[in-house]
């Protein structure tokens, strides 16, 4: 039971689940994982158990991993969010390349942030504490004992409406930039009517987009850092609703 909730959190988790990362090296720390655990669980007697309540309590706690995944991997919506509003602000959405992470296509500036994201992770040991909140969680929802309720879809909800806000908030200094540019140029262009108004701004839309993004890459890292030390509270959070009776 537990390497199926582990799993399912491991298969939505932050940069475990990229491409690159190998499925067997993703399957044998799920399997370590469990085994550490599992332990310190109360033991659980499947031997009455039927064929479908097995089945059934498989996937429910596949969904239970599953949904514990997508919640430590809000904020990296959010940061490919950011990072489309920032390369279509500075005009470089049309050049996109593939993200080895999400498995998709993702622009410059995206990609950029994405990695700012997993780097800090990494760097604060944040995966770690993901996983502690995991092993903790079992205290809080044990096996079997999932439940679904009002509170926990007014939670999710809003944490997803978060995604939106946390985006906005990061892509703010850019956006005010690229409005200031575009402002300067119609005004121009009102002025000057043989002037290619859009020919003549990329250029300095996408090199103010540039000097913003790197004065203010520091402010934006202290955001990101203060979302992702909230992410082990949050699952823990998100598995009390679940426990809840």
């Amino acid at each position: 039971m537990v390497f199926v909730r582990v799993g399912g959190l491991l298969a939505i988790f932050p940069i475990f689940a990229a491409q690159h990362f190998p499925v067997r090296v993703r399957l044998a720390l799920g399997a370590g994982i469990a085994f550490l655990i599992s332990p310190s669980l109360p033991t659980i007697d499947v031997g009455q158990w039927s064929v479908f309540r097995l089945a059934g309590q498989l996937a429910l706690e596949t969904c239970i991993g599953l949904l514990l995944g997508f919640v430590s991997r809000m904020t990296f919506y959010a940061l490919e969010f950011t990072g489309g509003i920032i390369s279509m602000e500075m005009g470089l959405n049309l050049s996109g390349s593939f993200n080895p992470f999400n498995r998709d296509r993702s622009e410059a500036m995206g990609l950029i942030v994405y990695y700012l994201g997993a780097m800090l992770v990494l760097t604060l040991n944040l995966h770690h504490w993901l996983l502690i909140g995991f092993q903790k969680s079992y205290a809080l929802l044990p096996v079997g004992g999932a439940h679904l309720g009002p509170a926990l879809f007014s939670d999710v909800v809003g944490r997803t409406s978060q995604i939106f806000l946390i985006g906005l908030l990061m892509a703010a200094p850019l956006m005010a930039v690229s409005f200031l540019i575009s402002l300067v140029f119609s005004v121009l262009g009102r002025a000057v009517p043989q002037m290619n108004v859009f020919s003549e701004s990329f250029a300095f839309r996408v090199l103010g987009g540039l000097a913003v993004f790197g004065m203010t890459v520091n402010l934006m890292a202290q955001h990101i850092v203060n979302y992702l030390r909230r992410l082990p509270e949050d699952l823990l959070r998100v598995a009390q609703f679940l426990g809840a009776t």
